[in-house]
């Protein structure tokens, strides 16, 4: 395996679904509590980096030992095994590399931070295996955009925020034989709140890529969300999920930002619509796919960018 095929096998471009998360939850923590521990975020980027990989590359070959149907509609092409003709010791040495990567950047960090850390990881640890492995895969299903959404979306930007803040918003405590755990409810809303375009775009992506498989899904009895609702109801899903997560807005004017930053991202809205509108005309994966990634990264790079702002702005002053 060559470094073009192993790109391809772990979908290099869709890791930006839970890198971008890790940097708007690590800048949250460094504007709402002004902390930042270099290690920890080097930690957890590789565990997540690693992790995200190796449970794309689960699916892929999944996906490659079970096809039902592989000629006639692109497999040849759009499966990196089968494009690339890998080897299967090959991916599955490369799967079990990058696990080990992710568990053993994981520890470190848990050692770091502490037993919160270690089952919110864990638990995401399980669902990233479950989404791809197993009798019924959870991308198989139609909560396969629930899911992904909590988890990548939110999950991350917790994690990723909570590591900087010395248990400012959970402190989870074992003293004498007693566990007990102190939740800053105001915090955790604001962060959940703070998270809902990274939730709602990671869904978009996953609910982009099962409208542009609907039919290949039916063929290999894949019963995702769109197999269940019908093309059109879930292309009017996949809109609503956009507009709706402009609500984080108010969260952004809670936590202090300036009102004329806050209202800069709403020009993103432009070719945001545009986007919407391509996809909803045509539903490719090799053409069109890639707009629901492109709205992903608009939507939450114009967020980690008025952050960035706005710490620099606090930090003059």
């Amino acid at each position: 395996m060559n470094v073009r095929s192993f790109l391809r096998f772990v979908e290099l471009p869709t890791k930006v679904a839970s890198i971008i998360p890790l940097l708007m939850g690590t800048l949250y923590a460094l504007y709402r509590f002004e902390d930042f521990y270099v290690l920890r975020f080097i930690l957890m980027f590789v565990s997540l980096l690693s992790f995200d990989m190796a449970t794309t590359a689960i699916n892929n070959y999944y996906d490659f030992k079970k096809a039902r149907k592989t000629k006639g509609y692109g497999y040849e092409t759009h499966n990196a095994i089968v494009h690339f003709k890998l080897k299967e010791s090959v991916v599955v040495a490369t799967i079990v590399i990058l696990l080990v990567l992710a568990v053993g950047c994981g520890i470190a960090l848990v050692a770091q931070t502490g037993l919160l850390v270690f089952l919110l990881g864990g638990l995401s640890f399980l669902i990233g295996i479950l989404y791809s492995f197993g009798p019924i895969p959870i991308s198989r299903t139609p909560l396969g955009e629930l899911f992904s959404g909590l988890f990548m979306g939110f999950v991350i930007i917790f994690i990723s925020a909570y590591i900087h803040t010395d248990d400012t918003v959970v402190a989870l405590l074992i003293q004498g034989g007693w566990v007990s755990l102190h939740i800053n409810m105001v915090e955790v809303l604001y962060l959940f709140w703070f998270s809902v375009p990274a939730i709602l775009g990671i869904a978009g992506i996953m609910l982009a890529n099962n409208i542009c498989d609907i039919e290949d899904d039916m063929e290999n009895h894949r019963y995702t969300l769109p197999v269940y609702v019908g093309r059109e109801n879930a292309l009017l899903l996949f809109k609503l999920l956009y507009y709706a997560s402009y609500l984080d807005l108010v969260v952004l004017l809670m936590l202090g930002m300036n009102p004329l930053l806050v209202l800069l991202i709403l020009l993103t809205l432009i070719p945001l619509r545009r986007n919407i509108a391509l996809f909803t005309g045509k539903q490719d994966k090799a053409t069109t796919f890639i707009l629901a990634v492109k709205n992903f990264v608009l939507m939450n790079a114009a967020r980690i960018l008025i952050l960035g702002v706005a710490v620099f702005l606090k930090a003059l002053g």
